[in-house]
């Protein structure tokens, strides 16, 4: 997974009926874009360092 400032971290819902979770990466801690990415939530606007599990994808901006 490789990531840039500007895109967008989506979370597929695991369970029937959940949500689908966003944010949008707002610092890459390394060089080659690879995780972990600071992100801002849609939902409730936090900021968090995240590692993304295999229920994430990028959608580059």
């Amino acid at each position: 997974m490789q990531g840039r400032v500007g895109d967008r971290i989506v979370i597929r819902n695991t369970h029937l009926g959940e949500p689908v979770r966003d944010g949008e990466i707002i610092e890459v801690q390394h060089e080659d874009g690879s995780p972990p990415y600071l992100v801002r939530w849609s939902d409730n606007g936090h900021e968090s360092l995240f590692f993304p599990g295999p229920d994430a994808y990028v959608a580059h901006s």
